[in-house]
């Protein structure tokens, strides 16, 4: 069986934006290893926004390269448009995928309907890294809707498929490189193995309830970083619990990182850098 090796809790409180109150559970971790192909885990919310007249809350446009964006609504909407025509509203269950690859501009904003309306809201976006090979190919954006993603019981709850494979059930996301994501609800009293495949990382995320794991307690907000080595894991709950379960056949390669590009080298993130600034991303939409 795979062992806890630490338990990832959020540092501090931020907002992106004006639209999403968010939690960095982890965000270029240490040991950029143990994570990958992972980058970075923002859980924004849960937060009740009042009803907004004005314009809708959110982010405005901002440049992204060599990664992937991963979006799952769990309460509100969110409105997405990226420079390579890609975009749309999502809601709560549905999930969008945005590979960033050789560069891309996008926006992400409270939808009309839910601004106006107010309500709860809940998110959560990953940064999930790309192979050298694939960090400069051509931008993609997929949507996936709820109805789109299998859903498979078991003793003790049952989990949406969004990446990956769960015993025979495939999710419909495309990958660069394999990984697993499962929306997990599992109820209380439950003692569930998960198969989790030998060699991948695997990050157990707690968003809300209370679960014991190699006999240590994991509450909300907090993520338990589980041993490359060995297969498996097993998960009691203490209570009611939504568990997203993230693993991943980590990349052997470099992680440089600033601000919204992450490449291998130092060199290439100047490249990314002076590549913005002369105007060189999003030319799609330019044109």
């Amino acid at each position: 069986m795979k062992k806890l090796m630490e338990t990832l809790t959020a540092d501090r409180d931020h907002w992106v934006g004006d639209g999403f109150p968010v939690r960095s559970l982890f965000s270029y971790h240490p040991n950029a290893a143990a994570v990958s192909p992972f980058l970075l885990f923002d859980y924004a919310g849960p937060y009740n926004f009042a009803p907004n007249i004005g314009e809708p809350r959110g982010v405005g446009r901002h440049p992204h390269r060599g990664f992937e964006t991963v979006t799952i609504v769990y309460d509100g909407e969110v409105s997405h448009k990226d420079s390579e025509g890609g975009g749309g509203t999502i809601g709560a269950g549905d999930v969008q995928w945005m590979t960033a690859a050789g560069g891309i501009l996008h926006e992400e904003y409270h939808s009309k309907v839910f601004s106006r309306t107010g309500g709860p809201f809940r998110m959560v976006q990953l940064w999930v890294n790309l192979p050298a090979k694939d960090k400069m190919s051509r931008p993609k954006y997929q949507a996936i809707l709820s109805a789109e993603i299998p859903v498979v019981t078991f003793a003790g709850g049952k989990a949406r498929i969004i990446a990956g494979a769960f015993g025979k059930t495939r999710g419909p996301a495309s990958t660069f490189t394999p990984i697993n994501i499962w929306d997990v609800r599992l109820d209380a009293g439950a003692n569930v193995a998960l198969d989790i495949p030998e060699g991948h990382n695997a990050l157990l995320s707690v968003l809300s309830g209370r679960v014991r794991i190699d006999g240590t307690e994991i509450g909300a907000a907090e993520v338990a970083r589980l041993s490359a080595d060995g297969a498996g894991a097993v998960v009691e709950t203490l209570e009611e619990t939504v568990l997203l379960v993230l693993t991943g056949e980590p990349i052997d390669e470099p992680v440089v990182g600033q601000g919204p590009f992450v490449m291998n080298t130092e060199g290439e993130i100047r490249q990314a850098f002076d590549d913005f600034k002369r105007g060189k991303f999003g030319l799609a939409a330019s044109a």
